[in-house]
């Protein structure tokens, strides 16, 4: 668990977890089979990540793809097209999605209707012989990409996975380790000796808390081997901040392995609270974008606070400033939970 999960983790999940779209499937109906369709559909074919695959006369066999899920876009180009554009100057096409993943899909349709604006204007600037950029009294946006310029979405998984593998490593670790000791019996001979129970707990978090630590420096190597990762702020911030965490985690295991009787128990009910936590943390999704009872419930989240410490640490530099609400909420439920597992630790005389 010390040195497979994390190596798995980074090496596996980070290339693995994406929604970068690399490859999209098209199918196109190509009803007027003339040159400016044919140019349209050079156009995608042209692209690396789209694959025109097959073509088409008619819908059902576009709906027999998608059926299948064999493909992900249908084109449908109409009959006349082109003559329509010369006389008219103007027509219709016609995208059929498949929309099962409502965010590949978006994706898929924003970037094939951004191919076919461009097509358009480089078809208005040949026919109407207007110039195919924009004239020098016109407003130019141009695009400054900070933290992450290259849109590497590997920059952006990195750190939360690594949040997640401390909290795996952490609580997995402290939580097996104290039911263990009621498994074999050997909790009996601790609860008569003369130990306290504070004493007790502290002694089982520290060793696991060094662990802790000493993962997340393994994956900051591997993230910055492998992954070219930029770590723009403080490493002595971020373990400081980890070690905040740590607590928090660490108690929360040890309080779960304390109201527990076997390793199995323990392990169950530290997925149930992982899962919960994981998912509403932001590791895929943006909190923001959360429901207002979801947000509330993300209070009470350490992961949530600890992913955004990582990615504002290592790709924005923050500082500690930037962070003091994260920090007064990952002490508050490190107090919190530490509190519950050595309340809830039952030694008798």
């Amino acid at each position: 668990m010390i040195f497979g999960i994390p190596l798995l983790q980074m090496l596996i999940l980070v290339y693995a977890a994406t929604f970068d779209m690399k490859k999209i499937d098209m199918a196109v109906i190509d009803k007027d089979l003339s040159t400016t369709s044919r140019e349209l559909i050079a156009k995608f074919d042209a692209i690396p990540f789209y694959n025109v695959s097959s073509a088409a006369f008619d819908e059902k066999f576009a709906d027999e793809m998608l059926l299948k899920d064999e493909v992900d876009i249908v084109l449908v180009v109409p009959a006349n097209m082109e003559k329509n554009l010369i006389r008219d100057d103007a027509t219709q096409l016609q995208l059929l999605v498949n929309a099962i993943d409502g965010n590949s899909a978006q994706l898929t349709f924003s970037y094939t209707t951004s191919i076919i604006a461009d097509f358009n204007k480089n078809l208005i600037a040949e026919w109407k012989g207007i110039p195919e950029f924009a004239p020098p009294s016109q407003v130019k946006i141009t695009e400054s990409y900070w933290y992450n310029p290259e849109l590497d979405y590997k920059w952006f998984m990195a750190p939360g996975i690594l949040a997640i593998l401390v909290t795996l490593v952490g609580m997995f670790l402290a939580g097996i380790n104290l039911v263990r000791e009621k498994e074999i019996g050997t909790i009996e001979q601790l609860n008569v000796s003369p130990i306290k129970k504070y004493q007790f707990v502290v002694s089982k978090l520290v060793p696991f808390w060094i662990i802790g630590l000493f993962d997340l420096a393994f994956g900051l190597v591997i993230a910055r081997l492998f992954f070219d990762l930029p770590i723009v702020g403080s490493l002595f911030l971020l373990f400081s901040f980890a070690s905040v965490y740590l607590i928090g985690v660490l108690g929360l295991g040890l309080f779960l392995s304390a109201i527990s009787e076997t390793q199995q128990q323990v392990m169950f009910i530290s997925y149930f609270f992982l899962i919960i936590f994981i998912l509403m943390g932001g590791i895929f999704t943006p909190v923001e974008s959360m429901p207002d009872w979801a947000q509330d419930i993300n209070r009470i989240n350490p992961i949530f606070y600890f992913m955004r410490i990582m990615r504002m640490i290592v790709l924005k530099g923050s500082g500690f400033f930037d962070l003091i609400q994260e920090f007064i909420s990952l002490a508050v439920l490190g107090v919190s939970f530490l509190s519950l597992a050595i309340w809830q630790y039952k030694k008798t005389i």
